[in-house]
């Protein structure tokens, strides 16, 4: 019942007092705005912003993954690249020895073939002079033994 007598004290049609209420409520909206809901709007926003920043912090991860990457990458083709600096410098080192070894091996079998050459011909003078005392002795032999 007090509801009902309420609802009767209500007027349905607006006059001069609505301009009131609705300078009240833009009043009222103002006030709230700058007390109530910019702080909130702040706050929001910086946890937007941190929100942003975690995926800041994403992009910024992925980066360093990729450089990260990107580093293993040149390393590798450094390492690469140092083998086979490496393995070409070997093999011109063991070309060079080879060639060296040639080049003495060569030497070699030539003054061998050069001694070789001349104890033949020392040999061959040693049997001469040989067979010649070896005929000397032996006619000094035969005329001992015909003398005697």
């Amino acid at each position: 019942m007090l509801f009902l007598a309420f609802a009767e004290s209500i007027q349905l049609f607006p006059d001069g007092t609505i301009f009131i209420h609705i300078a009240l409520i833009l009043l009222m909206i103002w006030v709230l705005n700058r007390t109530f809901f910019r702080p909130i709007n702040r706050v929001l926003e910086s946890r937007e912003k941190h929100r942003h920043a975690g995926g800041e912090a994403a992009s910024i991860l992925s980066q360093a993954t990729a450089k990260e990457a990107a580093y293993q990458s040149a390393m590798l083709e450094a390492r690469t690249q140092g083998y086979q600096l490496i393995e070409r410098r070997h093999s011109e080192a063991v070309a060079e020895r080879e060639q060296k070894l040639g080049a003495v091996k060569s030497e070699v079998a030539t003054q061998l073939a050069n001694e070789r050459a001349s104890l033949e011909g020392q040999a061959a003078e040693a049997r001469a002079a040989v067979t010649a005392e070896a005929d000397q002795i032996a006619d000094k032999i035969a005329r001992n033994i015909l003398r005697a």
